[in-house]
């Protein structure tokens, strides 16, 4: 309760991005298989959505699926999907009733047609919420989503639709997954691992990186508002001097 209560609630990130890692380590630690710790990890979303729901924050994006993810074991994809599709069945009322709503992100077209269906089903469901946006980057990967954005602008110039000189960082990020989005300001990676491994790395460019050893399974409200709490305390500068960013500050006062 005591961080909830020192949290700055006029200085919130609008968007919050997370790697939820460690599922399977935090299991085989407990000697259960990988899975158990998947399913494990769902109780955790659970939370930090109603979390940030609570916070009145705007956007928050899991990073639930990735590309590379479809090289592990066809037992654990299989079960992954699985646990995708029943997830998002029981959940469905749950994001209805709290205003939060379902938004997809990666290449949707790999995924199996029953996730495909489901997922579609939830966004309709949510569509006109309001509160929370809960972005799943499912399939996902931030090359794969840049060779993408690139390739339709290179065919919007061949067909003439673009001007090569239009081509700048605004038009660039309308080509993205993300582009209904504004950019992560916080972005918050469980399990002790200190890497971006291939999430948002266009979005992620002034976002403030936080690093916890707390295993994803693990991760409740209490070290959700630790990683805000300690956001609150850096300066963004997005290149600016301390005093430049000061001096704006008391102008704006």
């Amino acid at each position: 309760m005591e961080f909830s209560q020192s949290i700055d609630r006029d200085r919130l990130p609008r968007h919050i991005a997370i790697i939820m890692d460690g599922n399977g380590r935090w299991a085989k630690e407990r000697g259960e298989d990988r899975v158990y710790g998947h399913h494990e990890g769902v109780l955790s979303v659970r939370e930090i959505v109603n979390g940030c729901a609570e916070l009145g924050i705007s956007y928050l994006t899991l990073y639930a699926f990735s590309t590379e993810n479809w090289n592990r074991p066809a037992a654990e994809v299989n079960a992954l999907m699985e646990l995708l599709v029943t997830t998002i069945r029981k959940e469905i009322e749950e994001l209805k009733k709290n205003n939060v709503r379902l938004h997809i992100i990666g290449d949707f077209d790999s995924l199996p047609d029953v996730c495909r269906n489901e997922l579609n089903e939830a966004k309709e469901i949510t569509a006109d919420n309001t509160g929370l946006n809960l972005v799943l980057a499912l399939s996902y990967s931030s090359r794969w989503e840049m060779l993408q954005a690139s390739r339709r602008i290179a065919e919007d110039v061949k067909s003439g639709k673009l001007m090569p000189e239009q081509i700048d960082d605004e038009l660039f990020h309308q080509y993205l997954n993300t582009a209904p989005f504004p950019d992560p300001e916080l972005m918050i990676r469980t399990s002790g691992e200190y890497r971006i491994s291939n999430f948002l790395l266009y979005q992620l460019a002034y976002a403030e990186l936080y690093f916890t050893p707390v295993h994803w399974p693990e991760f409740r409200k209490q070290h959700l508002h630790e990683a805000l709490l300690n956001y609150q305390q850096r300066e963004r500068r997005f290149g600016k001097t301390s005093e430049q960013i000061q001096t704006n500050s008391h102008q704006h006062v």
